[in-house]
């Protein structure tokens, strides 16, 4: 309980200790972590408060390193599988723009794929630039990934052939980073099977104001001024690896790339460009390769969203229009499952009632293709 308390209040209050005293870091970014701060209290209290009293998931500290530890949010269905001795096994990387964030951003999304398709799903986390940059985090996720897969069958009665991954902003960077791993690509038993990003970050060779903005992006940004913070942990490191697939998932190989994609794009965002360049040119070499078939990326492009908007509470964005997604993101994952030999009988009762269809893209002002 101390140990759980000391380390809520050293996530919340982060930014402010590296602030005022991580002198390893210049004070032009310094001053701007202590702004950040502010921010902070409101974006990990709006995720981290409806679980305050009651929570679908159990908090482990995975010891994947010997001198610290990985949180990880573990969530775990009800119901009856069939067809594979073991569950299958999801992992879920936190978005935060490679500065911060909590596995509980995710947690909604997570305890409905739990629910809906019996994995076990892990929420993980990793270390945060600025005093950590490329490639930290990326390493963290290699190695959290690793560890999982060594122990999942004898920790949670996990099948780490049976692998998906997904992530949102930064944490879809490097979900599909990591697939670059061995182990996590080609003819590898513990291949990833699916990859799902929500507004991924795939190209990190252009700092955040060189990147192409939208027609309908908003013309001023009052953030701006925190611009070189959110390129913190890209620029270090940039020229030496200008051309790693690790720092910009973009030029990832397809042969290093899971059979199944799902890349959900927000049309205001200045990641759209980015994420639409990697869907179409995956897909036009697979065709060039004689792949036959559903293409290998399947996008779903809301022109109306925004960056960040699915993890927004419901008084801010649509129930409906969230659901309308995350119901394409269940069904994703239960192909995938289907075509493995996995089948699942959900007993738990769950507030929401997913179904996907084509149409309904009409009142999400979504384009699915």
């Amino acid at each position: 309980m101390t140990y759980n308390l000391f380390n809520g209040l050293r996530i919340f209050f982060r930014p402010l200790l590296v602030g005022l005293f991580n002198t390893s870091i210049s004070w032009s970014m310094r001053w701007r972590v202590l702004v950040l701060q502010q921010f902070v209290f409101l974006t990990y209290t709006i995720p981290v408060a409806p679980y305050l009293f009651s929570r679908p998931f159990v908090t482990e500290y995975l010891p994947v390193f010997a001198n610290r530890s990985v949180r990880t949010l573990v969530f775990k269905g009800k119901g009856k599988g069939s067809g594979r001795k073991l569950r299958p096994l999801h992992i879920d990387i936190h978005g935060g723009a490679f500065i911060g964030g909590l596995a509980e951003q995710d947690a909604r999304i997570c305890e409905m794929w739990a629910n809906e398709t019996g994995a076990i799903v892990l929420g993980i986390t990793h270390r945060f630039a600025p005093e950590h940059v490329f490639p930290a985090a990326i390493d963290d996720v290699d190695a959290t990934v690793q560890w999982i897969k060594d122990n999942a069958e004898s920790r949670w009665g996990a099948d780490p052939t049976l692998l998906t991954i997904s992530g949102s902003s930064a944490g879809g960077n490097m979900a599909v980073a990591s697939t670059q791993q061995p182990s996590c690509h080609g003819v590898s038993p513990t291949a990833y099977k699916g990859i799902i990003t929500s507004y991924g970050v795939y190209e990190l060779r252009l700092s955040p104001w060189q990147k192409p903005a939208p027609e309908k992006m908003p013309k001023s940004d009052p953030t701006s001024f925190l611009q070189p913070l959110f390129d913190s942990y890209a620029a270090p490191a940039r020229a030496r690896h200008i051309d790693d697939p690790r720092l910009s998932p973009l030029l990832a190989k397809r042969e290093t790339l899971p059979n199944r994609m799902l890349m959900v794009i927000a049309g205001i965002d200045i990641l759209l460009e980015e994420q639409t360049h990697f869907a179409k040119r995956i897909n036009e070499e697979d065709e060039r390769a004689g792949w036959t078939g559903k293409p290998r990326v399947e996008t779903m492009l809301a022109s109306e969203g925004f960056h960040g908007w699915l993890e927004l509470p419901d008084i801010i964005i649509k129930k409906e229009l969230k659901e309308a997604y995350w119901a394409r993101c269940v069904e994703f994952l239960k192909e995938i499952h289907k075509s493995e030999g996995w089948a699942w009988e959900r007993t738990s009762l769950y507030s929401c009632n997913l179904h996907f269809h084509k149409q309904d893209a009409d009142f999400s002002n979504a384009h699915i293709s």
